[in-house]
């Protein structure tokens, strides 16, 4: 009885053994990518010509342009073929900040830390003007304000109060929120209506008001010939402003209305000085450019090509989303993620690497507008999500890999609810221990192109990375800049990208996938 007990209990202890025994990782070839990625790496001077020499990467805009025909030139040079400036679809105008100054002149004189949103149209010159403060709480309100708009500034009437914060800008992961992670259970089946739901609904309907209030202004604003309108955020002080687009961006729909980001301090002082009956003046000098001659939008598309017969045609993917904002040279998003995926690529052509399957890098466009690039190519190229008529093309992608937050390092995987990836992803991560990568979890993750392979039923992954100062500081910020960047970060992350994408290319089978979703009509990604 105790020698079968014996029996039994080893033969236990050997099944996890050889589960994972028959996940082959090739440390051989592991420990050159990690040579070649951590000792002569090339990720810094990808990221400073995607950055401070390519300059704001809005979408449409001719710093996007600098950056995908470096990319493509680059990925060329060191021997990547079918190197592209793929379009996807219509997306819409260009436009591009060209002059920028706004300064306090009245009672006395200030510069101003601002950032006009996207979209917006100038000011077709320098303006002085006097500013007026908006004490309207809805639409019902405005009347009063009737003809009293033209040459005026713009401003709303606001109470809050600065808040200072005791937390530190950047951090990373604990070893508890990572053990947290790794624990988490697989997510249940979507559920159509949540308390999440419900909460972010009532939300929406809180801000519908103001919304209404604030596009109402800007109408009567606009076309009583006012020069601009003064917003903020609640994130915005310390000179650091998080700005985006300030309108539609559809060929048809005419300029937005200049709408000028402030940070809390300067804004205000400006409301402190008005309401105190003390006259403030601006001057504001904003010029904005349309491009309306090419409304697509493009990716950047090359591969290294596979050589093994039977699975050269089957393709892995990586990626991340070229496209910024405009008040900065996004660096963290996500000049980091294309930058990482372009060294990636180069590590395994520096290395002579033969996969079995295609490698196929993209670098999106559009994706802060709505995932828009990856979303047009999955749409072109595998299925459409409204349907899901799946394309001959579907049946061979084994795996999009995708980096899009931020600068920190790897520290796992999100495996999107995919349980027989988990696994798999275990074994993958054990040479990068050391590093500080060990953790997959079966959480889901958003906001990034992985989602819309996801949306199809294709394994879609974006990796767990420490956070920084991400949410805090650079994330669609001024401060978005190369110098946020880590160097031994980005080269960890570009080391562990090349060792996953290898594996995939090289394995017997694809990766593992979850069951094909429901078509969402009306193009909806469910996301």
């Amino acid at each position: 009885m105790r020698k079968l007990q014996s029996v039994a209990i080893a033969l236990c202890m050997a099944v996890p053994v050889m589960l994972h025994a028959q996940e082959k990782v090739d440390l051989a070839t592991i420990q050159k990518i990690r040579q070649e990625g951590l000792e002569h790496s090339g990720v810094m001077d990808i990221a400073f010509n995607l950055t401070d020499v390519s300059g704001p990467r809005l979408t449409a805009s001719p710093g996007f342009d600098r950056a995908a025909n470096y990319a493509k030139n680059t990925l060329t040079k060191w021997g990547l073929t079918n190197a592209q400036i793929d379009p996807w679809g219509e997306f819409g105008k260009g436009w591009e900040l060209k002059k920028s100054y706004v300064a306090l002149t009245a009672p006395y004189y200030k510069p101003i830390i601002a950032y006009p949103k996207a979209w917006c149209e100038g000011t077709n010159g320098p303006k002085s003007a006097e500013v007026l403060v908006i004490s309207a709480k809805d639409s019902t309100e405005l009347p009063q304000y009737k003809g009293k708009l033209a040459g005026k500034i713009i401003i709303f009437d606001r109470t809050e109060a600065y808040k200072q914060s005791f937390k530190a800008d950047a951090n990373r992961y604990t070893d508890e929120e990572l053990a947290k992670l790794a624990s988490a259970p697989a997510p249940g089946a979507q559920v159509r209506d949540t308390a999440e739901m419900r909460r972010r609904r009532e939300m929406f309907a809180r801000m519908s008001g103001p919304i209404r209030l604030i596009a109402a202004v800007k109408e009567m604003a606009k076309a009583e010939g006012a020069v601009a309108i003064l917003s903020v955020g609640a994130k915005n002080h310390d000179g650091t402003l998080f700005t985006q687009g300030g309108g539609s961006f559809k060929p048809t729909d005419p300029a937005n209305f200049l709408d000028i980001m402030l940070g809390i301090e300067d804004y205000m002082s400006i409301v402190r000085l008005a309401k105190a009956g003390v006259p403030v003046k601006l001057d504001v000098d904003v010029q904005t450019a349309f491009q309306t001659k090419d409304t697509k939008g493009y990716n950047v598309i090359a591969e290294i090509k596979g050589t093994d017969p039977k699975l050269k045609d089957e393709v892995v993917m990586l990626g991340g989303h070229l496209d910024s904002w405009h008040t900065a040279t996004g660096a963290t998003d996500n000049a980091a993620g294309c930058a990482v995926m372009m060294e990636a690529v180069r590590i395994l052509q520096k290395l002579g690497i033969k996969p079995r399957r295609t490698i196929r890098i993209a670098l999106w466009s559009g994706e802060e507008e709505g995932l828009f690039g990856s979303r047009g190519y999955v749409k072109k190229t595998f299925a459409d999500p409204a349907t899901m008529q799946l394309l001959p093309a579907h049946a061979n992608l084994s795996a999009y890999f995708n980096i899009d937050n931020g600068t920190g390092k790897i520290r796992g995987i999100y495996t999107q609810g995919n349980e027989a990836c988990k696994p798999i992803f275990t074994e993958w991560l054990k040479p990068f221990a050391d590093l500080g990568a060990t953790t997959v979890t079966l959480n889901n993750t958003g906001g990034t192109d992985h989602q819309s392979f996801d949306a199809v039923g294709l394994p879609g992954f974006q990796f767990i990375q420490d956070p920084i100062e991400y949410d805090a500081r650079t994330h669609h910020s001024n401060m978005d800049t190369y110098d946020h960047l880590i160097d031994s970060d980005m080269q960890q992350i570009a080391t562990i990208v090349a060792a996953f994408v290898y594996n995939a290319a090289q394995r017997d089978e694809k990766l593992p996938r979850k069951e094909l979703p429901q078509p969402r009509p009306a193009g909806g990604m469910g996301f």
